[in-house]
């Protein structure tokens, strides 16, 4: 059940309501617990969200950006929204791997998304878990495999045509470029992100894309 217009199901709950509280129909309250589930999931998803965004900017842990995700995925876990969950799953191992930098705990998470996304094609969810995937190799010193992951991503979201995604991508294989000694590679990688951030406004990603060229010296 999804797509739900707010004033659509304020409407829709009020009537099962009725029909629970007067009318004795015991089934409306089912019926209305599923709607209500679909309209918390997405808020809930959406409140997490922009707790991670504001962790990325300020580095203050809030520990209810966990609960949020973990809430969401329940809730679609319960509506058998795959893409929902899978999205769900790779916030959750995102909170663990980048809020409290602890990747051991955030790879099965990622692990599980990935899997449950491409059980239905959803190539965006697959991208982003595919892709933190990677983070955890790199950091386990699996270096080939993280480019092997990395680069999944990138294809990935060039399919879907999710360009700031595609550059930030880039952005992350100039760096694995540069701690493997391959200083041309990484060079090529933040020409073309650059090119592509530019292309779709991606001005944030440009940013990362000059941080990178400091740090790598190109």
């Amino acid at each position: 059940m999804q797509g739900i217009r707010e004033h659509d199901w304020v409407e829709r709950t009020g009537e099962l309501f009725e029909a629970a509280m007067f009318r004795g129909d015991s089934s409306a309250l089912e019926r209305s617990d599923e709607m209500l589930d679909a309209v918390e999931a997405p808020l809930a998803m959406a409140r997490g969200k922009v707790l991670h965004v504001r962790f990325l900017n300020d580095r203050e842990e809030n520990g209810r950006e966990l609960e949020l995700f973990e809430r969401a995925a329940e809730l679609y876990r319960r509506l058998g929204d795959a893409p929902g969950e899978a999205d769900a799953l790779f916030w959750i191992g995102c909170w663990h791997q980048v809020v409290k930098g602890d990747g051991t705990t955030g790879r099965p998470y990622f692990e599980r998304s990935y899997a449950l996304a491409k059980s239905v094609d959803d190539r965006m969810t697959m991208s982003y878990a595919i892709r933190h995937l990677g983070f955890a190799d790199k950091d386990a010193g699996q270096l080939d495999q993280a480019r092997d992951r990395l680069t999944e991503s990138v294809t990935l979201r060039r399919e879907i045509g999710f360009r700031p995604g595609e550059a930030a991508g880039l952005v992350a294989l100039a760096y694995l470029a540069a701690e493997t000694g391959d200083r041309a590679a990484a060079i090529r990688h933040l020409d073309e992100a650059q090119a592509v951030a530019e292309e779709c406004g991606a001005k944030a990603v440009s940013g990362w894309v000059e941080q990178a060229r400091t740090l790598i010296g190109s």
